[in-house]
């Protein structure tokens, strides 16, 4: 560094800032939850959810209840014996207190006090509270009922005796709302979110009953169920057309770790694998999630030799084929166990793989053994599924092109940009003729490159891989992209090395029919081409709905909803003004489309992330597969965010 960066900066005990108590988790949030958007905000919820799941689990809580309050707070009560309230030695506090304001305290370290539990970092409480504009902690318990209140992280009034008179009650009941300086004014809870947690836990513990009441549309809801993990996975095929009725329900003990796998296999094809430790559901995975894969495939291929449905011309099936449609749950509960980061994401135990492996295959093994007619119906449809991959490899080779930046094989209506660089080319995929038009003579053709898509292109979520590749939009999406295409399990025929454009851009327009041409296409990159997703590629752009231009103004100023809409008539007053409605990006001139949606300088663009991979399967599973119910349910909550031309 120069003389002069030393001379006039000073660096001693002074530029130290120690962060007391929970400042550091609002200092830094993201450490704790993952981040400040949606799935953060979410995420509070899970962890006080989780305390009272381990009161079950741990057998002394059989009920819970939410509650979506209309002040956006949330509630979350059990039955279970209630946080202790006594004062902790050392601390000079009474347990709740400190549970709720100093990280890694609770209950689930010492040995014995909670077998098993998913919490374990000791973390939950107390970050919610730091996180929260308000925290309210009431303790059933003595017969008598206690509270303590907290404001983002600081206790606001002690703990104090509410009900002298609460007798035979017990449990813990907390009431919070996430601060809005934290996650912004915006935020809300989703109840659709809400009820896919409450909805698994139920599944999860069988027999535990789950209330939600959402005092905002005014519906209560009560999930309980006695089928486990079995019904969990029949659950999640929902709209598929099943091999045979009854789950399949893998279960046992190894050492301290319990396994409960369900599966059933369907007609679909693709496979649709949810895991679970203690409760905590692991989106990324784990050594739970590889012992299933491992055992599952060697068990089947191991009947299937010794039943002799092995033919010597036959095309042998791969991991992947043979999952090809199942639907399974894979759920452990172990006493120690290790997330990769607080979000509880990935499962690291090498324990867990050890005995899921073993159960799994034991179990399934013998599952085979006494269902031949079921075993034989499940091993044809694997061999079906590798004939179906081998003639979508063939397909593939006809669609990837063997040097990425070479355009002799690229589709024809593809207007391909001037760099050969990935890391600054964008593509736009664009909806219609007429838009691409637009699109093409207002681009910068030097890293912007062009494909217009001819109508609505096929719902990947209902058709097979080798569908899908005789679609033709879809062919000239793996081709103009270039890295080939690839299933959720294997990803041997996708190559991102060979992606020529590192931002590729969905761009619709901004009404009914854009959002379903979106959803669709958002659903073949989440099906067929997911690591662009997971690595930052993908994109949304935001056209204007509006344009107005006040006075004799040359200016006019682009608005993106209604309630922009509104302020900007509001400001106006009674000036007159012009305004026009974008139906669709077709009505706008090429100059109009680069300035709103294509100038870098000035755009908005919306990048596509997965943070919730359970939660992203099940959404896509709702709104695109087969069974209509769930959809329908999905309009009628949020049919009023619908931009409509009226």
């Amino acid at each position: 560094m120069s003389a002069n960066f030393t001379a006039h900066t000073k660096y001693d005990a002074t530029k130290i800032k120690v962060l007391k108590g929970l400042e550091g988790v609002r200092h830094r949030p993201a450490m704790y939850i993952g981040g400040t958007q949606s799935d953060g905000y979410h995420h509070l919820f899970k962890e006080i959810l989780d305390n009272s799941v381990d009161e079950a689990l741990a057998g002394y809580a059989t009920e819970i209840i939410t509650t979506l309050n209309k002040d956006g707070s949330l509630t979350v009560e059990d039955n279970g014996r209630g946080v202790p309230v006594d004062y902790m030695p050392g601390e000079g506090k009474p347990a709740v207190e400190v549970i709720y304001t100093v990280l890694h305290a609770g209950g689930k370290f010492e040995e014995g006090a909670y077998k098993v539990a998913g919490g374990l970092h000791g973390v939950g409480a107390s970050v919610v509270n730091a996180l929260s504009e308000f925290t309210i902690v009431d303790v059933f318990r003595d017969d008598r009922q206690y509270r303590i209140e907290f404001s983002r992280g600081e206790v606001v009034k002690r703990l104090h005796v509410v009900d002298e008179f609460a007798k035979g009650k017990r449990g813990t009941r907390v009431t919070f709302r996430p601060d809005p300086q934290i996650f912004g004014a915006e935020q809300k809870f989703e109840a659709s979110r809400l009820r896919v947690r409450l909805r698994e836990v139920s599944f999860l513990v069988a027999g535990l009953k789950l209330v939600f009441k959402d005092e905002i549309h005014q519906k209560e809801e009560v999930f309980l169920d006695k089928g486990g993990v079995g019904s969990f996975a029949k659950y999640r095929a929902d709209g598929e057309e099943l091999l045979y009725d009854k789950p399949v329900l893998l279960q046992g003990q190894v050492e301290a770790v319990g396994v409960d796998v369900g599966l059933v296999h369907t007609k679909g094809y693709s496979a649709n694998l949810v895991s679970f430790a203690n409760m905590i559901p692991t989106a990324d995975g784990g050594t739970h999630i590889s012992g299933f894969k491992t055992a599952y495939t060697r068990a089947i291929n191991a009947y299937a030799k010794k039943a002799g449905l092995v033919k010597d011309k036959d095309i042998e099936p791969t991991g992947e084929d043979l999952l090809e449609g199942v639907s399974a749950v894979v759920s452990i509960k172990i006493p120690q166990p290790q997330f990769e980061g607080q979000t509880k994401g990935k499962l690291l135990n090498p324990e867990a793989s050890t005995a899921v492996s073993k159960v799994v295959y034991e179990r399934f093994s013998e599952y085979l053994e006494e269902n031949p007619r079921v075993a034989k119906l499940i091993y044809e449809k694997a061999q079906r599924a590798a004939q179906a991959r081998e003639a979508a490899r063939k397909a593939k080779d006809l669609v990837r092109r063997s040097n990425p930046l070479e355009s002799d094989d690229l589709p024809g209506k593809l207007a391909d940009c001037q760099s050969e660089d990935p890391a600054e080319a964008e593509l736009f995929i664009v909806e219609g003729d007429s838009a691409g038009g637009s699109a093409k003579s207002g681009r910068d053709r030097r890293f912007q490159a062009i494909l217009p898509l001819r109508g609505k292109i096929l719902n990947v979520e209902k058709a097979g891989l080798s569908k899908a590749l005789k679609n033709a939009e879809v062919r000239a999406m793996v081709a103009a992209i270039g890295a080939g295409i690839g299933g959720t399990q294997d990803e041997a025929h996708f190559n991102l090395e060979t992606l020529r454009y590192h931002k590729i851009i969905i761009m619709t327009d901004a009404d009914v029919d854009g959002s379903h041409i979106r959803t669709l296409l958002l659903t073949f990159f989440y099906r067929y081409l997911r690591p662009i997703i997971e690595q930052g590629y993908l994109y949304v752009a935001q056209p204007p709905l509006y344009g107005i231009r006040v006075g004799k103004s040359k200016t006019i100023e682009y608005l993106f909803d209604d309630e922009a809409l509104k302020k900007a008539l509001a400001s106006i007053g009674d000036k007159p003004y012009e305004l026009q409605r974008f139906k669709g990006l077709g009505e706008m001139n090429a100059e109009q489309l680069w300035e709103t949606t294509m100038d870098p300088s000035k755009r908005v663009l919306k990048k596509v992330d997965m943070k919730d991979a359970s939660y992203a399967a099940q959404i896509f599973d709702e709104l695109m597969g087969s069974d209509v119910q769930p959809r329908r349910e999905f309009i009628e909550e949020n049919a009023r965010y619908a931009q409509l031309d009226i």
